[in-house]
């Protein structure tokens, strides 16, 4: 994700030092035109605004506030701008630090996928001020089409949970209705057009439902990401006491999916485990669920 909306801040005509814990991908960044850095404190020198995209909330917590990080080395009053998907609690946390160091901070994770990030149309969710939301907005609008404040600090992390929850509803439920229109050998992908352009229709159904036909898994948005995404909103949830009985349900299926090997795949593969779990192999195949075997070995059921 990170380095796509790198590329889309220069191309924008913004000067983008980028530093990331591969070598391969800061050179990769480099022949897109930006500038790379071989440590945190080079990336942020001088710096107007710092963008930082990482997988979970112990990167974040590292490169913001250890003695190397982020906190330590920006200059004052940069604006401080994290899009990474992590707990809401640890956002609230960062925004108390930087406002302590002098800085400003604005949570602003992002929906939409690794095609989203490139194509410059993710949809982004911003907590924080109203004044580092205004600074933050001609570099997001350079990586989003949909930009909105939603609230104060940590609101924005509480948006992307909520989001995470939806997608992976939606998903599971796309997955659900293939199967069962498959095993009554209806035109799947006529069905899935007719839905689409009714009250059924939906995100998931217009952009995965080809590759899903596909048995195409390819990750855009990996299983193991999903399964952390969840976790946050599970935690979220039980902290204001919210009844979320659907939210429990994907968050078990996706955690299934994740300990049967799937965490590689794209969060669509849920419909091969969907047809797994319904005793088919279109798209789950026979050797899928192969793993594992200490109850469910050849003699578990053998009897005599």
């Amino acid at each position: 994700m990170g380095l796509p909306m790198a590329r889309n801040l220069v191309e924008a005509g913004h000067t983008v030092v980028g530093f990331n814990r591969s070598p391969e991908k800061i050179e990769k960044f480099v022949s897109s035109g930006g500038l790379g850095a071989g440590s945190i404190q080079e990336a942020v020198d001088g710096a107007e605004a710092v963008v930082t995209m990482l997988p979970d909330s112990p990167d974040v917590l590292a490169v913001y506030s250890d003695d190397q990080g982020v906190l330590q080395n920006a200059g004052p009053s940069t604006l401080l701008i994290d899009m990474s998907t992590i707990r809401p609690d640890v956002t609230v946390e960062l925004h108390e630090q930087a406002t302590a160091a002098g800085l400003r901070f604005l949570d602003a994770p992002v929906s939409g996928g690794e095609q989203g990030a490139i194509d410059g149309s993710l949809s982004v969710m911003c907590g924080g001020s109203q004044e580092a939301f205004d600074t933050a907005l001609p570099l997001l609008q350079a990586m989003g089409r949909t930009i909105v404040r939603v609230g104060g600090p940590g609101s924005g992390q509480t948006v992307k949970a909520a989001n995470q929850l939806l997608v992976a509803g939606t998903i599971q439920l796309v997955a659900e209705a293939m199967v069962f229109l498959d095993a009554h050998e209806v035109d799947l992908g006529r069905a899935l057009e007719v839905l689409n352009g009714g009250l059924a229709g939906n995100t998931i159904l217009t952009r995965k439902a080809e590759s899903m036909m596909a048995g195409d898994f390819a990750p855009g948005f990996r299983v193991d990401l999903h399964h952390k995404d969840l976790g946050i909103y599970r935690e979220a949830a039980r902290d204001q006491g919210v009844f979320s009985p659907l939210g429990a349900a994907v968050t078990e299926l996706m955690a299934a999916l994740r300990r049967t090997g799937g965490s590689d795949l794209d969060h669509s593969a849920l419909l091969r485990q969907v047809d797994a779990l319904s005793g088919r192999s279109r798209w789950s195949g026979r050797s899928r669920w192969s793993g594992r075997s200490r109850w469910s070995g050849r003699s578990r059921s053998s009897g005599r």
